[in-house]
């Protein structure tokens, strides 16, 4: 029987999300050198533990995660191999049930996950750069609809 389920990692999960962390922003960002990212595992190994993380699980395996600072969106990665199967969907569905408003950044040259929150009803806030990549990034916004 297939399951799948979103819920909170367990530590002998950290690899599978680094590795997925690693492969989707090598792929969705090949205007930034992979290096970059290599450079950032130790730090996603220190602060994984105590992140607000949510995992997409099926069958057993991580297929994805999101990871919230707050209300903030600090990342949702999708194993590219999974991609475009409404995994990414599943994940944003969940995260607006805990939340009234969501933010995230995301690369201005990385169209594909523009398009991705616009389609989650998130609109662009401001545009700025990137200190650490120099790269142009948009905040985003999405807030749940208050009934009169």
């Amino acid at each position: 029987m297939n399951r799948s389920t979103i819920r909170k990692p367990e530590p002998t999960e950290t690899e599978a999300i680094i590795r997925i962390w690693l492969e989707g922003n090598t792929q969705a960002h090949p205007f930034i050198e992979p290096d970059y990212w290599a450079s950032h595992i130790g730090y996603m190994r220190e602060i994984l533990p105590s992140a607000d993380v949510y995992v997409y699980e099926h069958d057993g395996d991580i297929l994805g995660f999101v990871g919230l600072n707050g209300y903030h969106i600090a990342g949702l990665f999708i194993d590219p191999r999974h991609q475009s199967q409404g995994i990414g969907t599943s994940l944003i569905e969940f995260i607006k049930q805990k939340h009234f408003t969501l933010t995230l950044a995301v690369y201005k040259k990385n169209e594909k996950a523009r398009q991705f929150y616009r389609r989650h009803n998130f609109i662009v806030m401001e545009e700025r750069t990137d200190v650490n990549t120099n790269e142009k990034e948009v905040l985003m916004r999405w807030n749940r609809a208050c009934p009169i």
